[in-house]
């Protein structure tokens, strides 16, 4: 792999709050980073920089920015961060601009990711499982409320490269032989938290402390194992389904304060990745025979929530 004084370089394809954060750790480690999205975030990252509001520092990161796909040309490392529903598009449109032997690593909320993107354009993505809290308050400015380290998978030259390059920046990261479970384990807390969180406009703190929430996060979560049952996955430490209940509340309790992305998309009245999540489990259920109707009905009202906005 080409090295820019050491490090690979790096692009950001979906400048949001997750492709800011780790696009920015990595940037203020001393990786050349270049971020792709909308043309605010361009304007303002262009103007001051990427300020960074972490629960360690506070900082605002010089990092190159554009608008335009065609500038991840000489990538080493592409993060590919945009929304679920846009992954043939941009993958598509992506394929034609990367080196020889660039690596792209999908971090995203779902389970098929990388297999849209090689079905759509053919690229061999890597997938990764994003453990973060994080949010973009106003363009240019991402605030990290918690967490912040990734799984990826599984062991191979790729997975040792994109981890050895985020541990280096400070991201712990994590290599798994079963990615696939490691995918589950992560869409087990999406899938029981994040509709929640946003047809109440509720936090995960509010979701863990209210009985009832409590009750409808267990639900769904025993669902969800009965479709990776069903599936022939098995998502690490879940061998008992309570363990998988208390797994998602320690993540609510480790963000108290922070809203789920699915809150976070509807409250700008975007399109969610709801069909990716809880509509995921609904239609797999369906074609395993699992019923799923808590799953059902939560993507049901997130959509009609949606089409509302």
């Amino acid at each position: 792999m080409r090295e820019n004084k050491n490090w690979p370089r790096v692009a950001v394809v979906g400048a949001g709050a997750v492709g800011g954060y780790f696009g920015g750790m990595l940037a203020k480690a001393g990786a050349p980073v270049i971020m792709i999205g909308r043309a605010a975030f361009v304007e303002a990252v262009k103007k001051n920089g990427l300020f960074l509001d972490t629960v360690q520092f506070k900082a605002s990161v010089c990092i190159e920015a554009s608008t335009e796909l065609k500038d991840v040309r000489g990538a080493d490392i592409v993060l590919f961060c945009v929304k679920t529903i846009d992954n043939a598009v941009t993958s598509r449109a992506l394929a034609p601009l990367l080196v020889p032997g660039a690596l792209v690593v999908s971090m995203q909320n779902g389970v098929d990711n990388a297999q849209q993107i090689r079905v759509a354009s053919g690229i061999d993505a890597l997938s990764a499982v994003v453990y973060v809290a994080a949010s973009v308050p106003e363009p240019g400015r991402v605030k990290h409320s918690g967490l912040g380290d990734l799984v990826v998978g599984p062991r191979n030259s790729q997975s040792e490269c994109v981890s050895g390059v985020f541990e280096r920046a400070g991201v712990g990261c994590r290599i798994a032989e079963d990615i696939e479970g490691e995918l589950w384990a992560k869409l087990t807390s999406n899938c029981a938290l994040n509709a929640i969180s946003a047809l109440g406009h509720a936090t995960y703190g509010q979701i863990a402390a209210n009985p009832e929430a409590r009750k409808l996060v267990e639900t769904a979560v025993y669902e969800l194992l009965a479709v990776a049952r069903a599936a022939g996955v098995h998502p690490p430490g879940f061998s008992e389904p309570q363990a998988a209940v208390e797994g998602s509340f320690k993540i609510a309790t480790q963000v108290t304060a922070a809203y789920s992305s699915t809150a976070q998309d509807m409250m700008r009245g975007k399109r969610t990745e709801i069909d990716s999540l809880n509509g995921y489990i609904a239609r797999r259920g369906a074609e395993l025979g699992v019923p799923t109707p808590t799953h059902q009905a939560l993507y049901t009202l997130v959509k009609l929530a949606e089409g509302e906005r």
